[in-house]
């Protein structure tokens, strides 16, 4: 087995990606490509995972290593720990995907009291030598010894406070301050972990390569993967190089670049750049950095950008962006070093970006003729574009009509608006989201140990960091409103307060705040928010994917607003229509429980009827809306308990309506109560126990469908039967629903259609389909019941283990009342083979809330299902998923 790679092995891709991971990947594609990336080689993740097993290294590794080093050495006419002439290298992470910061790097290993002179000659510059060696104390220290990094930060404000400057910049420490920090970071690191700083190289070396292998079992790595679905075998690489240096005066730098907008997609160089620093300190957001172009900066500030200052460097940087997207064919983030003016990429990868710049981007590469259509839909994950239906803020023209102004302003690094309240830490941001609070994440700068926080929050504001900081790249990817580097943000973590520069009075944890993502405004308060604009590209895309899906898209909608809203997200008719919904209105809920609770016939049809009467109305509406296209209306299914009523006030309120004792209606109300509800009496059980329910129910969409018809609007009514386990259920349903309509329908007429549905969410109905389907016209596969009849599980309860199922126990791979489950897609299987063995051509599709996720339509795909069923926010993904799957199953995928 090869253990390590060097950079210009010649490596299939596939492999290449599996063992050495995308940064590594992307070394070798730019090495092939000609492009300037620092000499090293690649430990292969096989080796990382043999090692987190065992804590042992393969017994060749260290020949091989070492002969990989000298490779290097030869190469750069440097040596490894070399007292004259050092090599000093970079030991980093790298996983088959892309997992930005949540894993460790170790920079300037190789350097020690001994060699710290020899950088020093070798550059002419003590300053930049005691700058690395101070980097890489710190690194080690918080990395391999696990020491907090605010104990070293400490102390270097500790330093400059002595200076009388607690705010300077690094770079204007003196050498001797420099000294004094390094001797202050040696005593930290041996009195913190009971060692000293290793001074030997090889030391240095081996426990950094065990530290990047070890983080990828850290707790911030961990929690990413699970957010993201990342698989937990994979592991990570663990790649070293030669370490170029941007910190060795004003003609070096560091800096990130990606080659479009990742916000909003424009095609122009999109990023930052730190003169005389490391790259680290740009990612890490601890200093504002300049943009990269003059055209990005400030008025008066141009001669700061890289494009400006540098422009034989930015000249280099810019034709290297250019030659890697098009090699890629896709959006690259790249980090880039210069030293002493000359460009090194450091590292390309595909960038994260906003749903609203991935659809941008994906049809101007169409249009640019670098993808085709099929690769743009692929390319634009399904399930982000959720994030398109977010709101935004009124102009601030708009709000200072109002006399809305306001409190400070930011860099605008991730779009979208959010109000919550304050919150200073992850763990307290998690907490208070649990308890259905909306939160903002406040911080002077986030990390990879803020992820869990930064996922529920609302949005993300920040004191320092540019547009390439964590807190803006995991914002975007993460689709959240952020605003970064906001120099009027003071936090006082003692106080629990908030200053900003154009508000006198200071905010506490827990006031409200609220922040636009697109401007880089914050406003004290909370503002209320308008619909999200529109993404012109978004028809488009939209319109390739509706050519390329097999599938129709229908959506749940209990409303006329919603079914309305549902075309313009362009769903092709209502899916599901739950009936249930339309009894929560006051009076409509005690019109119900009259109906239940009454004695006398008479009583129970009055009140019934006037259940017809408003759902009638609602049908004509929905109808309407939808003008011919399929409305699938389920029929009551709730479990009858929940209806009830259970306080004094409303059982003497139905007591007088009916003419009863109160007793006696308690008494009635009481025998609804049930053990176990979701499977008691509910659905056409409850439908043909309750004298007239069910009859009423039809009589309603029956009724508005001929007022409908009346007025020359076209009906498509689809009838679901919820909750059936007995074929004779259906047939005892379908005589009502053929009586019902003989009376309301007296002559025929093209302008109604009607179907009778079989809603198959228990395994029995599944096994039956066969009898089923000779008394049905479609079979709606409700997702959310047989997923918990399949499992047992109560989907109510089921969030008390099912987390520690997937998350500490890896016991499933994903939770499956999002994601169907193999056996429930096996059971869908076995149900479609019996009824289409019977009756070729049976319509069949998904409803629940499964209908919107990207993987379950995939499996409904692959199933031969005719429609699947979104909520309207899902919509537009469910559209875009329905053709990808299609695209996949065509290429064998």
């Amino acid at each position: 087995m090869t253990l390590l790679y060097p950079l210009d092995a010649a490596l299939d891709r596939d492999l290449r990606l599996r063992l050495l991971g995308t940064k590594a990947a992307g070394l070798h594609e730019m090495v092939a490509l000609g492009i300037p990336v620092p000499p090293g080689f690649t430990i292969t993740t096989e080796v990382g995972a043999e090692f987190r097993k065992t804590g042992k290294w393969p017994d060749t590794l260290a020949p091989e290593l070492d002969c990989a080093l000298e490779q290097i050495e030869q190469r750069l006419g440097r040596r490894f720990g070399d007292r004259a002439n050092p090599l000093l290298i970079s030991v980093r992470s790298g996983a088959q995907v892309s997992m930005p910061g949540m894993m460790d790097t170790i920079l300037n290993v190789g350097l020690n009291d001994s060699t710290l002179g020899g950088l020093a000659s070798r550059h002419g510059n003590e300053w930049f030598a005691l700058d690395a060696y101070r980097r890489l104390i710190q690194m080690y220290a918080t990395v391999v010894r696990n020491i907090g990094i605010d104990r070293f930060q400490f102390r270097l404000t500790a330093l400059k406070t002595k200076l009388g400057r607690p705010r300077m910049p690094d770079s204007e420490l003196s050498i001797e301050s420099m000294q004094e920090l390094v001797a202050a970071y040696l005593s930290l690191t041996e009195e913190a972990s009971g060692s000293p700083f290793p001074q030997d190289p090889d030391t240095q070396l081996w426990d950094s390569i065990a530290a990047v292998f070890k983080s990828w079992g850290n707790a911030r790595a961990v929690r990413y993967r699970r957010m993201q679905g990342i698989e937990e075998a994979i592991g990570t690489a663990c790649t070293i190089q030669a370490m170029v240096f941007g910190n060795t005066g004003m003609t070096s730098g560091s800096g990130v670049v990606f080659t479009r907008n990742p916000s909003n997609g424009d095609k122009h160089l999109y990023g930052e750049y730190l003169p005389n620093a490391q790259g680290e300190d740009v990612v890490a957001g601890l200093q504002t950095p300049v943009p990269l172009t003059a055209s990005a900066t400030a008025p008066g500030k141009e001669a700061t950008s890289l494009e400006q200052s540098s422009p034989e460097a930015f000249a280099a940087v810019s034709g290297y962006c250019e030659a890697l997207e098009r090699h890629f064919g896709d959006m690259q983030d790249i980090e880039f070093t210069i030293e002493d003016g000359t460009a090194y990429i450091l590292q390309t990868r595909v960038a994260k970006r906003t749903a609203r710049a991935a659809v941008r981007i994906a049809v101007d590469m169409v249009r640019e003729q670098v993808l085709s259509k099929e690769q743009a839909l692929v390319r634009v994950d399904a399930s982000s574009l959720e994030q398109l239906l977010q709101a935004r803020l009124p102009s601030e023209r708009e709000l200072a009509s109002r006399g809305v102004v306001p409190a400070a302003t930011g860099l605008p690094a991730s779009p979208g608006a959010a109000s919550g309240r304050i919150v200073f830490d992850a763990d307290e941001a998690v907490r208070s989201a649990a308890e259905g609070k909306d939160v903002i994440l406040v911080r002077q700068e986030t990390s990879a140990e803020d992820i869990h926080g930064m996922k529920v929050a609302k949005g993300v504001f920040t004191s320092a960091g540019g547009m390439t900081s964590h807190a803006a790249v995991v914002a975007r990817g993460l689709g959240k409103c952020c605003v970064v580097g906001c120099g009027g943000l003071r936090i006082d973590f003692e106080r629990r307060t908030v200053h900003l520069s154009d508000r006198a009075e200071p905010l506490q944890e827990g006031d409200l705040l609220t922040l636009d993502g697109s401007t880089g405004k914050v406003y004290a308060g909370a503002l209320d928010l308008v619909a999200s604009a529109t993404v012109d590209e978004l028809a488009e895309l939209m319109a390739w994917a509706d050519e390329t899906r097999r599938m129709r898209v229908y959506a749940e909608a209990d409303t006329p607003q919603a079914a309305r809203a549902a075309l313009s997200y362009g769903a092709e008719g209502v899916g599901l229509c739950r009936t249930e919904r339309m009894f929560f209105a006051p009076d409509r809920l005690f019109a119900m429980q009259c109906a239940l609770l009454a004695v006398e016939a008479e009583q129970r049809s009055h009140w019934l009827g006037e259940l017809e009467r408003a759902q009638c109305d609602d049908f004509v509406e929905i109808f309407e809306a939808m003008n011919g296209r399929p409305v699938t209306i389920r029929l009551l299914d709730r479990a009858l308990q929940e209806l009830m009523p259970e306080d004094e006030r409303s059982l003497r309120a139905i007591a007088d309506a009916l003419d009863r004792e109160i007793e006696e209606v308690a008494q009635a109300a009481a025998r609804h109560r049930e053990s176990n509800p979701a499977f008691g009496h509910r659905g056409v059980r409850a439908g043909l126990t309750v004298p007239g329910l069910y009859d009423m129910q039809l009589r309603a969409m029956l009724r508005a469908a001929h007022r409908c018809t009346e007025r020359r609007t076209a009906v498509t009514l689809e009838v679901l039967v919820p909750m059936v386990a007995f074929t004779s259920e259906v047939v005892a349903l379908r005589a009502v629903l053929d009586r019902a309509q003989a009376q309301v329908f007296k002559r025929p007429t093209t302008l109604f259609k009607c179907r009778f549905g079989t809603m198959m969410e228990l395994p029995r109905a599944c096994l039956i389909a066969d009898e089923l389907a000779q008394h049905t016209d479609f079979f709606s596969f409700g997702g959310n019941d047989l997923t918990q009849t399949v499992l047992g599980a109560s989907r109510d309860d089921a969030n008390r283990f099912l987390p520690g199922y997937r998350n500490e126990l890896g016991l499933i791979a994903s939770d499956p009342f999002t994601v169907l489950d193999p056996q429930v897609i096996e059971l869908i299987r076995i149900a479609l083979e019996r009824a289409r063995g019977l009756r070729p051509g049976l319509l069949a599709g998904l409803c629940g809330d499964h209908g919107g996720s990207p993987d379950s339509i995939e499996a409904c795909e692959r199933l031969g299902l005719d429609f699947v069923c979104a909520p309207l926010s899902q919509l537009p993904g469910a559209r875009l998923a329905a053709a990808q799957a299609r695209i996949r199953q065509n290429s064998g995928c």
